[in-house]
């Protein structure tokens, strides 16, 4: 690595440094103000800082996991924290576990208790009733299939490095599926990473994805498969205060109303964050490609509700169709209002570049 990869690393630490320090003042100062909006305004100063912190980065990677994990993660967080709410308001949470939690995509696993048994999963529930039919049908265990995919993914991963030498001669389309795989993979890998030492000292990893390709619709991959960081943390923040408003508007007997409104809602915000994160990434003033695309998802998954609800007991697309058509849709919007903002600002090659001196370096440091 060169002189200018030395000085963002410089800055890198700087800024979260600074995000240390300031989540010691919401540890001990923010903490001893009443809940609502007198430790929010004692909040605010530091949830402004997080928005400028991504601002001195111009690595891409760099730049886009603390503009993540600062920006929308950590702020969205102390803004539970303001009104007594989310992980960051346990009355015994330690300062190393505030710090950690509220910057990383993490959550303190609990402490099993010895006076009630471990509640079964269905997957085991349902091979418990199917006992009395088969006692000797043998079961995979999830332990082992894991470790299995993320090999399959890793070397996926490899194999796209490869490919990317001849993205020359690529289809424009073709390219930005390739694009997509890569996104999800390399967030599954880094994440995967994450999770040894986090489950050492106690910690589970945030679920990213729940294999997004398995989809059955829209509400299903934006709600339990994909980016699921995100849907953990928009839901307390904006999907459940925005229905309980819609409901005391619109009357109790149109919750279902309420529920289109914060599900729309939940999809807009999202939709600025993104932007706002495209921001740190390219440094050009934003074009609302990326927000018109969260909010057509938005829209979609409202009909595709109202739609389920008025023909649940008639009719039904078989899975096998409905997924890949979410799928599909997803894919062609994206390509249509998510992407090309990024290619535009030429993002794709700059983060491509950024890995390949990674690799290179990774590849010296073997050698020696």
């Amino acid at each position: 690595m060169g002189d200018d990869d030395d000085g963002e690393i410089k800055k890198l630490l700087k800024v979260w440094i600074i995000s240390i320090t300031s989540l010691c003042y919401c540890y001990f100062i923010s903490s001893r103000f009443p809940k609502g909006l007198t430790r929010l305004l004692s909040l605010l100063p530091i949830m402004s800082l997080f928005t400028l912190l991504p601002l001195n980065l111009s690595n891409f990677h760099f730049t886009g996991v603390t503009s993540f994990f600062l920006t929308w993660l950590a702020n969205f967080k102390l803004l539970l924290f303001a009104f007594d709410q989310g992980p960051l308001s346990s009355p015994t949470i330690k300062l190393v576990h505030f710090i950690l939690v509220a910057s990383l995509p993490i959550k303190i696993k609990p402490h099993p208790s010895p006076k009630s048994p471990p509640k079964p999963s269905p997957s085991h529930q349902k091979y418990s009733k199917n006992n009395n039919k088969s006692h000797h049908q043998p079961q995979f265990p999830r332990s082992i299939i894991k470790p299995i995919l993320l090999v399959v993914k890793a070397v996926i991963l490899i194999l796209l490095f490869i490919v990317y030498d001849y993205r020359e001669y690529f289809n424009h389309y073709v390219l930005l599926c390739l694009y997509c795989f890569h996104m999800y993979l390399e967030l599954e890998m880094v994440l995967s990473l994450f999770a040894i030492p986090a489950r050492f000292l106690r910690f589970e990893l945030e679920p990213q994805f729940n294999e997004p390709y398995l989809t059955t619709s829209l509400q299903d991959f934006w709600g339990s498969r994909w980016n699921l960081m995100v849907t953990s943390i928009l839901r307390p923040t904006v999907y459940y205060p925005i229905r309980r408003i819609s409901t005391y508007i619109i009357g109790a007997s149109r919750k279902d109303g309420a529920q289109l409104v914060g599900v729309v809602a939940t999809f807009v915000v999202s939709g600025l964050m993104h932007e706002l994160i495209y921001y740190y990434l390219t440094l050009v003033p934003p074009t609302w490609e990326v927000t018109w695309f969260f909010v057509l998802q938005g829209v979609c998954v409202a009909i595709e509700i109202v739609v389920k609800r008025s023909v649940a007991d008639r009719w039904h697309l078989h899975r096998a169709v409905s997924g890949p058509l979410s799928l599909g849709f997803v894919a062609a919007t994206g390509f249509w209002l998510f992407f090309p903002q990024l290619l535009r600002n030429k993002s794709d090659e700059k983060a491509l570049r950024e890995l390949s001196i990674l690799v290179d370096f990774i590849k010296r440091i073997v050698k020696l």
